[in-house]
């Protein structure tokens, strides 16, 4: 009878968390703050953070970055103008669901990407890199020490949008 009880006071208390959780999410409460150092500072992205919740292309900058291995991601591929690069990866991401830009130059765009139900904002950074024909991009979760993979799924789907022909 006791483990009934016990079973029963554990759902309720689980409950109530899932609940708190949610409000705390629908609040405002886990957006975290945008991070002041964004940018590109003399052809670099900040560097990725220091918990499995970012990718970053220039990664590979940072070669003593305890994450560098976890944050490694290729950067966005084009031909032309980086310009015409980056307009295309802003209207791929104006169609997105939660996402929001920020801040768009020619060679630079900055989004914001809110999960649904919690309200979780990832920073995400684009930079064109006229010289290499590559679009350098950072993604990063701003709170927790993990993404389950998100922001390089999200990366990855943003690649495949841009290489889709007629995209």
């Amino acid at each position: 009878m006791w483990v009934r009880k016990l079973m029963m006071w554990l759902l309720i208390a689980l409950v109530v968390f899932v609940a708190a959780v949610f409000v705390a999410g629908q609040a405002g409460f886990l957006a975290g703050k945008e991070p002041p150092d964004l940018g590109v500072r003399g052809g670099k992205l900040k560097p990725p953070s220091r918990t499995e919740n970012s990718v970053s292309s220039q990664a590979g900058l940072y070669p003593d970055h305890p994450m560098k291995a976890y944050a490694e991601i290729a950067p966005i591929e084009f031909t032309g103008e980086g310009r015409a690069a980056i307009d295309r990866i802003k209207r791929i991401i104006e169609t997105t669901e939660g996402a929001r830009i920020v801040r768009a130059e020619p060679a630079y765009l900055y989004a914001q990407f809110q999960t649904r139900w919690l309200k979780f904002v990832d920073d995400a950074e684009f930079f064109a890199d006229e010289g290499a024909k590559v679009v350098h991009v950072r993604s990063a979760s701003r709170i927790g020490r993990g993404d389950l993979g998100v922001n390089r799924a999200r990366i990855e789907a943003i690649r495949a949008r841009f290489a889709a022909p007629g995209s």
